[in-house]
């Protein structure tokens, strides 16, 4: 008798103690088992273990409105340039100091600080920023491209590659042309303040040209004033062709009374010679299109900046090994790209000119500001705009001890400030050496610290891969106050791969043709196994 359609369950026979009968006692019925989110739990039954996240799309509301309720909101910031990915999320994260400063209002200061050890991909997170923001009509300005990092993405964007280095081209710091022909458009106070402003960069220029020149030894106050005064006397002379510092080392030789009164000589002409004797001597240098510093500053510029296009300043052309030189064109650059946008800003508030915002990066901070006692100060009335001219900065260096090795406490101080300042700091692979310097302008927290410090490690010891990645290539941490961070990972786009090879020196000539001569006897046939 089948009893399991009575009961509602199975049954089985048990026998009893006692009795000389089987008694029927009632089992529960087993259901059949359902699989769960990962398929049948049974050993061997084709579960899986690791479940992979699908993959993650973004869309605006208007391309993705019929997917709803799948799509997920992002808490990740979604306003400027694509920069990548968020680490701990795997959203997409936008960041430029532009626009987060000027559209999204999460900075207070429409720059960026970014710091890392070299081959991490810095330049890489620039070239993307710079790239993007052209896409927004923000033009970049690259004033001082040592490498070059840039050239290939100027060149793309069709705009203004000037070279400068001995025997490819020339930069007279003293052409104002550019600012004197605006003011010619203009009247009242703005005229005013373009050409003041034009001739203060001018005066600045040259004492840092001095300081670097003498090894870090900067003019001294009484040199100053013969400098300001000797450049004034210098626009009273000139008409008819933009001087150039022969031209101002003359008017020192000349030693007019407005001068000689400047360098406050006492009515003597001997004690007048005995104190710009040494400013002469460095002016000399720098006037001489024969030495190290007039082969580039001595003659008139070979092709001016423009201001309605993409620029960037080519410095490879320089030996690495004239560091000075290098420290004095990244100046002299930063001063010609810093005039050209007042110029352009100053025309624009008249109503002369369309309104452009500006893109300014100053990569190699740090052998500028090795370059000399006093070249802070240099840097930081170059570089101080103000937030309402529609000027983004960013600033590139290697490490903080980079910007605190300065000779004195005054000027490590203000280096630092110019990390604190920052609107946003960009941190990639850092020495764990370098979290107390950073902390003390940046707040960083243990898990990044970690996190910073785990990126700067070396690739494996493996020569399977032909161009080993380093684990921190493209993680950067983006710092605002004292938020928490935001880590994210840079993947670059084929077109971006073509114009961000910065390695591509190595690869133009592959091992396998080069001339045995070359590599010696029996190279050849190594090479040719191997290949």
């Amino acid at each position: 008798m089948n009893l399991s359609g009575l009961f509602g369950r199975s049954a089985r026979r048990t026998p009893r103690r006692g009795a000389g009968r089987l008694d029927l006692v009632a089992k529960p019925l087993k259901r059949p088992q359902q699989p769960g989110p990962r398929g049948w739990a049974a050993s061997g039954a084709g579960g899986v273990a690791y479940l992979q996240a699908p993959q993650r799309w973004r869309g605006t509301t208007v391309q993705v409105c019929g997917l709803w309720p799948f799509p997920v909101g992002s808490g990740a910031p979604m306003t400027g340039v694509p920069l990548g990915r968020a680490l701990n999320s795997d959203a997409t994260v936008c960041c430029d100091p532009i626009s987060w400063f000027a559209r999204s209002r999460l900075i207070s200061n429409p720059s960026a600080f970014i710091l890392g050890k070299p081959g991490l991909g810095k330049s890489s997170v620039v070239r993307r920023m710079a790239l993007g923001l052209a896409g927004y009509g923000v033009q970049p300005l690259i004033l001082g491209d040592l490498k070059p990092d840039y050239r290939d993405l100027i060149e793309a964007l069709d705009g203004q590659v000037i070279d400068l280095a001995p025997g490819r081209g020339n930069l007279n710091v003293l052409d104002a042309s550019d600012a004197l022909a605006a003011a010619d458009r203009l009247t009242g106070s703005a005229r005013t303040w373009l050409i003041n402003d034009a001739r203060q960069r001018r005066a600045n220029t040259i004492s840092g040209l001095i300081t670097i020149l003498r090894a870090g030894t900067p003019p001294t106050d009484r040199e100053e004033s013969v400098i300001t005064r000797a450049l004034d006397i210098l626009d009273d002379r000139m008409t008819g062709r933009v001087p150039v510092l022969a031209d101002l080392l003359q008017v020192v030789k000349d030693a007019p009374p407005d001068l000689r009164e400047a360098a406050l000589d006492r009515g003597s002409e001997v004690r007048y010679r005995e104190i710009t004797e040494g400013l002469e001597a460095t002016l000399q240098s720098l006037a001489t299109g024969t030495s190290r510093f007039g082969m580039i500053f001595s003659e008139q510029t070979t092709q001016p900046m423009r201001r309605d296009k993409p620029v960037a300043f080519d410095l490879s052309g320089i030996d690495d090994g004239q560091f000075d030189l290098q420290a004095a064109a990244l100046l002299a650059c930063w001063s010609t790209g810093f005039a050209a946008v007042n110029v352009s800003q100053v025309l624009a508030d008249a109503g002369l000119e369309p309104r452009r915002n500006y893109f300014v990066v100053l990569d190699e901070l740090w052998r500028a500001l090795r370059s000399g006692r006093g070249i802070v100060d240099r840097i930081d009335a170059l570089t101080r705009l103000n937030r309402q001219r529609g000027v983004g900065q960013v600033m590139v260096s290697h490490t903080m001890s980079d910007l605190l090795a300065l000779p004195t406490e005054e000027d490590r101080m203000k280096a630092r400030g110019f990390v604190e300042r920052a609107g946003m700091v960009i941190c990639g692979g850092l020495p764990r050496a370098e979290m107390r310097l950073l902390s003390e302008a940046v707040r960083v927290a243990d898990a990044e610290v970690d996190m910073i410090t785990g990126w700067q490690d070396p690739p494996a010891w493996s020569s399977d891969e032909e161009d080993p990645t380093p684990p921190g290539l493209g993680n950067f941490l983006i710092k605002v106050g004292g938020r928490t961070g935001i880590p994210i990972h840079v993947d670059l786009t084929p077109v971006e791969h073509a114009l961000n090879d910065t390695n591509k020196r190595w690869r133009d000539v592959p091992l396998s043709v080069v001339p045995d001569e070359i590599l010696g006897d029996g190279a050849g046939g190594a090479l040719e196994e191997v290949s």
